[in-house]
């Protein structure tokens, strides 16, 4: 299924889309009906078809009167840093940042080469915003991946939140990074940056597996998870929580894939399930829920170099309704899924169980 129909609650709406090529068309149409402002905040603004169509369209709006402002990692948008774009979009009055640049001259800070804005967000008019994990590359296109539209109050986070993240980029100083929260909500917009006290979706994270009674539906391309929240999805299953691991077959970064797999006994083993979604297309979705009371979707896969190393965006949300559609999302996703049994895994060839053991000591910076 391309997408989930458009469902209102009072004061919010929300939309999924299963299918990159369907999220960029209905980004791209609501651009196309901006009044004020659009706001482009993307880890990865290809310089290619699709990349093209985005920034002729907002220089399009630009023209209109519609205020225009983009924000992308120097090491995702590498290729955009690159191609001149910058100075072509000043002379017209567009602002592009890019986050975190890696100099020449700071090439030795190591650093420097992590703490990346994976951040993907679109946000028009300060009313309608876009997020998870869809970013605007053309290799993307037929990826299984989840985009969401939001409109109510929950926008006002999102763009409070890129406002903060602008006005930091000349400075580096993102520890300061502070998130708006609004008490009493169904939705949120939770962030989460390397700052040991601002890994908000961490912890958030950590608390809801270790209260869940039921079951836990993680979603995830890669899994490199930290020891202790390891140790918490172990916890959960060995109380009698079904705890369920939806990953990527093959992904497209080989080497999270070899370091995924080294957790994989130590999982079952524990009673979690595994599922390895159909390798005939890249698998990059990120949701999770648990207990019929807690749902996320958004930008953070669940490992080390997101959780802990990355500043990332997430829709935390306690309604039912949008909890229902994330865990039927999560079913249909099975189909095309296979389980993974300690049998089958114990036979696979002795040189990939020495490659897993061998990215141990590098699963920090996964």
């Amino acid at each position: 299924m391309a997408c989930y129909n458009e469902v209102a609650m009072p004061n919010t709406t929300w939309k999924f889309y299963t299918r990159p090529a369907d999220a960029w068309e209905a980004m791209l149409a609501d651009c196309a009906l901006a009044r004020e402002r659009i706001d482009v905040e993307q880890y990865i603004f290809g310089n290619d078809v699709i990349g093209k169509r985005f920034m002729a369209l907002l220089r399009k709006k630009n023209a209109e009167g519609v205020a225009v402002r983009i924000m992308c990692d120097a090491v995702g948008s590498f290729n955009l840093l690159n191609s001149g774009i910058e100075k072509i979009l000043a002379a017209e009055g567009i602002t592009i940042k890019f986050f975190n640049p890696i100099q020449p001259w700071r090439v030795g800070n190591i650093a420097s080469w992590f703490l990346r804005n994976h951040r993907k967000l679109l946000l028009i008019d300060k009313t309608t915003a876009y997020t998870g994990g869809v970013g605007l590359e053309d290799r993307m296109e037929n990826w299984r991946d989840t985009a969401v539209r939001m409109s109510g109050p929950v926008v006002d986070e999102m763009q409070s939140d890129f406002n903060q993240m602008w006005g930091l980029i000349p400075s580096r100083k993102f520890s300061s990074l502070q998130p708006v929260f609004r008490a009493g909500e169904d939705f949120s917009f939770l962030t989460n940056s390397p700052r040991f006290r601002r890994r908000y979706i961490y912890r958030d994270l950590r608390k809801n597996i270790r209260a869940a009674k039921k079951y836990i539906y993680l979603t995830s391309p890669y899994f490199v998870p930290s020891l202790n929240l390891f140790t918490s999805l172990q916890g959960a299953a060995r109380r009698g929580v079904d705890v369920r691991l939806l990953l990527s077959e093959a992904s497209d970064v080989r080497i999270a894939d070899i370091a995924t797999g080294s957790y994989f006994l130590l999982a079952l083993h524990a009673g979690i399930k595994i599922y390895l979604y159909d390798r005939s297309t890249v698998f990059h979705a990120k949701m999770g829920v648990i207990d019929d009371a807690w749902g996320s979707v958004g930008s953070a896969n669940i490992d080390n170099l997101s959780l802990l190393l990355n500043f990332e965006g997430n829709i935390i949300s306690s309604h039912p309704e949008f909890i229902a559609e994330l865990k039927q999302g999560f079913v249909d996703d099975l189909a095309r899924a296979k389980e993974v049994t300690k049998v089958e895994w114990a036979r696979r060839p002795l040189t990939l169980k020495i490659m897993e053991t061998l990215t141990w000591p590098i699963h920090g910076i996964l």
